[in-house]
């Protein structure tokens, strides 16, 4: 059996900044394989599109430019905001508003949101949101551990259910 559309592939992986001898941003633990949905959508296309026709036992090594894994950073995602967002009723900021700390935020629509706090200010804190990874070439490397067929009730909700199911990235 090989990594096609629709089959639940469960594999091992090391993600690092642009090649091998790059930071490692993520990795997989030996006991939780990433396990997904061939095809779902629930991963980056050009991560699977790697995979296609590997086998249980095959092992990866590929680069995915910025533009091909989380994108690139948009300048309109760094946005200044009041300091009194940040601060308690007597004016105290927050202890986690720290530059280079990721905070989340409620948008006015009750979403949240995942900004890094790039410098706070006399009346503001700038804060980017754009995706961590943005601006990033991506270096994956791992190997197939187990390949099956989806159930229909898995194709149906276009996601893996039981052990290692319902894991989003």
């Amino acid at each position: 059996m090989v990594v096609i559309n629709n089959k639940v592939v469960s594999l091992h992986y090391k993600l690092q900044d642009d090649n091998e001898n790059g930071e490692v941003m993520d990795q997989s633990r030996p006991e939780h394989p990433l396990v997904f949905l061939v095809g779902a959508g629930g991963l980056l296309p050009h991560f699977e599109q790697n995979l296609i026709g590997l086998k249980v036992g095959d092992k990866f090594a590929f680069r995915l430019s910025a533009e091909n894994g989380y994108g690139t950073s948009n300048p309109e995602n760094v946005v200044d905001l009041d300091i009194a967002i940040f601060q308690d009723p007597a004016g105290n900021l927050a202890p986690q508003v720290q530059v280079g700390n990721r905070l989340t935020l409620q948008t006015q629509s009750g979403h949240p949101m995942q900004g890094m706090v790039k410098s706070i200010n006399d009346d503001t804190v700038t804060m980017d949101f754009n995706h961590p990874m943005a601006d990033k070439n991506l270096y994956f490397t791992g190997s197939i551990t187990h390949i099956r067929e989806a159930s229909p009730e898995e194709l149906s909700h276009g996601h893996v259910h039981g052990p290692g199911g319902h894991h989003h990235h």
